[in-house]
């Protein structure tokens, strides 16, 4: 009898991925973003090597099944690239790391833009909308926000 796989929460600064992870990070989104949502946009946009930004991923068994990163945006944590591989969605793993991400980030303010159709999800979270819709990239979003955000750390209007 082999024991049930299980799937674990990683976390890593850039420069602690090793190259494999990072690969499979990067498949995973350019999979999902531009592939699956047919978004032709630069995914690495150099903020995934900022020294303020950690990774945090779900695997299971060297496969990554969700990914999100949470970049410092001038003191205010900012949640982006959540996103969960198609044969694992359903099961709860985007949930199980927007949890650990608000663990890592504490009390500290977080912003994030939602696609507008997960308005509901982040509200779980906590997550309010901070502004209008918009489009990005064809895509409507909504930002939201956690916690009190410093005047300078407004999200942008748009």
């Amino acid at each position: 009898m082999h024991p049930e796989p299980t799937d674990q929460v990683r976390a890593a600064s850039f420069r602690d991925l090793d190259t494999t992870t990072l690969y499979a990070i990067l498949k995973l989104r350019s999979d999902v973003f531009v592939v699956e949502q047919e978004v032709a946009y630069a995914d690495p946009d150099g903020r995934d090597t900022e020294p303020g930004t950690r990774h945090l991923w779900i695997e299971r068994d060297g496969e990554i099944r969700a990914y999100l990163r949470i970049l410092d945006d001038r003191g205010v944590e900012r949640i982006g690239r959540v996103v969960t591989a198609p044969a694992a969605r359903g099961t709860g793993l985007a949930a199980r790391l927007v949890a650990e991400a608000l663990t890592v980030i504490g009390n500290r303010p977080s912003v994030l833009d939602a696609q507008a159709h997960l308005k509901n999800f982040y509200a779980r979270f906590g997550y309010e909308q901070a502004g209008p819709e918009f489009l990005e990239d064809g895509i409507p979003h909504i930002p939201m926000a956690r916690g009190s955000l410093p005047t300078a750390a407004q999200p942008p209007a748009r």
